[in-house]
């Protein structure tokens, strides 16, 4: 069984209700009769009824069994509002303001149906910008207790499962951080962790990648990252780790015991924490098209409740299966 499949079955398991806030896009719709039929998760739809059932007719798309909710009618409209006002009340935002962005920004009114517990998670991005999926996220769920930054992982997926286990390996932070200091790759490597084990099932071995190798060179990006395996040994985490590393010594066994004879960790790493986005992006791009890998994600990280960010090329199986990650999530 395949990581999606065995995530599916996952899902399955407990119903959770996740909340699709693009419903303009035909391809949420076609991914929410895949979710639908699946069974993983009960489905919200934003927007106007009549718009929407317009618009699945119109692509072939069943939705019957989805719940369909327009802001604008909604009865519990004014909990919401005064939410969004309590939580922006440093930033002086008026009872109006927020009675517009909750009717007219279906990001914002989804989460907002999350923090409150009408529902367990959100997946957007199909027709938004990373940066308002999250911005959204952000300001209205939070970031979960003691965590202050938020990060992504992909779930990589190799064919010949040579690395990782059987062929799985997380890569973080490869789609919010640009430039993380020591601390920020600590936080992201307890998300990552946490996401290897919540919803892979693995027991994380995390390596904190650089161009050198406990040491071998000197320079202050080595030590940004040797700073932060730092902070994870005073925060006494629950997982194995170690670093810095370069990639060829973390995945590979020969070399990692070569490289670093007394780690734990090197040669069998299965999560990869990159020390900034431009190294991660680039590096799960890579693998995925050289290696013919499947990138699961990225699977957004640190939040209280689960949100996830598609990417505007995605395609309904990604959206349906994100929504499956989701529902795990939660």
């Amino acid at each position: 069984m395949g990581l999606i499949d065995s995530i599916k079955e996952n899902a399955k398991k407990e119903l959770r209700t996740i909340v699709l806030p693009e419903s303009e896009d035909e391809r949420v719709l076609k991914a929410t009769e895949i979710v639908l039929n699946d069974k993983t998760a009960n489905v919200v739809l934003i927007g106007n009824e009549d718009t929407i059932k317009a618009d699945a007719a119109s692509c072939g798309a069943n939705i019957e069994g989805a719940t369909i909710i327009d802001p604008k009618k909604f009865d519990n409209i004014d909990a919401y509002v005064n939410e969004l006002v309590e939580l922006r009340k440093s930033k002086g935002l008026s009872k109006e303001d927020a009675t517009e962005i909750m009717t007219t920004e279906p990001r914002f009114f989804g989460c907002m149906m999350v923090r409150l517990g009408d529902a367990d998670g959100l997946v957007a991005g199909s027709n938004s910008a990373t940066a308002d999926v999250l911005r959204a996220a952000i300001q209205v769920i939070k970031t979960a207790p003691g965590v202050k930054t938020v990060s992504s992982a992909f779930v990589m997926e190799t064919a010949d499962g040579q690395f990782g286990d059987n062929g799985l390996i997380l890569f973080a932070d490869c789609a919010v951080n640009p430039e993380p200091n020591a601390e920020q790759l600590a936080d992201i490597a307890q998300s990552t962790a946490a996401t290897a084990a919540s919803v892979v099932g693995l027991e994380p071995r995390v390596a904190m990648l650089s161009f050198s190798t406990m040491g071998s060179a000197k320079h202050p990006l080595v030590d940004k990252v040797q700073n932060a395996v730092q902070i994870l040994k005073d925060r006494n985490v629950d997982f194995a780790f170690d670093g810095e590393m370069q990639a060829d010594a973390a995945i590979v066994e020969a070399i990692g015991k070569k490289k670093a004879p007394d780690s734990k960790v090197a040669g069998t790493a299965n999560v990869l924490v990159f020390p900034d986005l431009q190294a991660g992006n680039i590096g799960y791009k890579l693998v995925q098209r050289f290696a013919k890998a499947d990138a699961h994600g990225p699977i957004v990280q640190g939040l209280a409740k689960p949100v996830n960010d598609l990417s505007r090329g995605c395609s309904v199986e990604d959206i349906s299966n994100l929504v499956a990650i989701t529902a795990t999530q939660a």
